[in-house]
């Protein structure tokens, strides 16, 4: 079944709305690319206008940010420790912005959209 990006069928109240629009293509939307870690495996995709995304559904190395060095370096993946957007991604080693990855650096924040970007992007954590 397509996934449709319009308003609810349903007022706050309870009541239905009128139908008055049909399905159209422009309206319509995908299931979310779920980024894994593992060995790197991407696509691309057409969107609307002529350009390019490019997806990631799995990667196992980031570009790592160090503030106190303020230099990036690529560092291997080892594990998703926390996900703050599921608490369930975490133990299936999903990846979104704004997710903890262990590496062998420290710990790191993704700061980039995966399963949009096409790229892994993470700020390493200060320790306490």
């Amino acid at each position: 079944m397509a996934i449709m990006q319009f308003r609810a069928k349903r007022k706050p109240t309870g009541g239905k709305y009128k139908n008055t629009r049909v399905k159209k293509l422009n309206r319509m939307g995908n299931s979310p690319m779920l980024t894994k870690v593992g060995k790197k495996k991407a696509i691309q995709v057409n969107t609307k206008g002529g350009g390019e995304k490019k997806k990631l559904y799995a990667v196992d190395v980031a570009n790592v940010y160090d503030p106190k060095t303020k230099k990036y370096s690529i560092e291997k993946i080892i594990t998703t420790s926390l996900n703050p957007a599921n608490r369930h991604f975490a133990r299936r080693n999903i990846i979104t912005k704004g997710s903890i990855l262990e590496t062998a650096k420290g710990k790191a924040r993704i700061t980039s959209r995966p399963g949009q970007e096409g790229s892994v992007n993470a700020v390493l954590i200060e320790k306490e």
